[in-house]
């Protein structure tokens, strides 16, 4: 059977980053657990935000930042101990306190992808933990990467 690499669009804005598969990510399986594609998705999106000018001190600054409510992951293909690995990311919706994100990652050898997440991201304030809205420069900061 021939399988054909399954990734979005090209045209799409999608912020990206290199990860290899280290020893230390290899479960009792011998491919790279379920919780380190959890890592890695957060990961992503961490460095996405701080390239956008939001890290944590912009968020102090603000009051409120940006934390895990959901992750809905499909794992596709199992990643290997040094594989090379792009982990792709953008926003889908944003509404008045979340927002939805999307995550792959896809194998650079071969263009496979190896899991594709949606993580809904609640922005809540420091004080109190409540949600909050997010402020128009928080979307502005994210915009072109914000896209069906």
């Amino acid at each position: 059977m021939n399988q054909q690499p399954e990734t979005t669009p090209d045209t799409l804005d999608r912020y990206a980053v290199e990860l290899v598969v280290h020893d230390d990510d290899i479960d009792a399986l011998g491919h790279a657990s379920n919780i380190v594609f959890v890592r890695w998705i957060q990961e992503v999106a961490l460095a996405h935000s701080s390239a956008v000018g939001l890290d944590l001190e912009a968020y102090q600054r603000l009051g409120a930042v940006f934390v895990v409510v959901r992750h809905e992951i499909d794992y596709l293909r199992p990643a290997l101990r040094g594989d090379v690995l792009e982990a792709r990311t953008w926003i889908t919706d944003v509404m008045a306190a979340k927002c939805l994100r999307r995550t792959e990652l896809v194998r650079k050898a071969d263009g496979m992808r190896l899991a594709r997440g949606v993580t809904t991201w609640g922005f809540v304030a420091f004080d109190n933990g409540r949600p909050k809205r997010i402020p128009p420069g928080v979307r502005d900061a994210f915009g072109p990467y914000i896209h069906p």
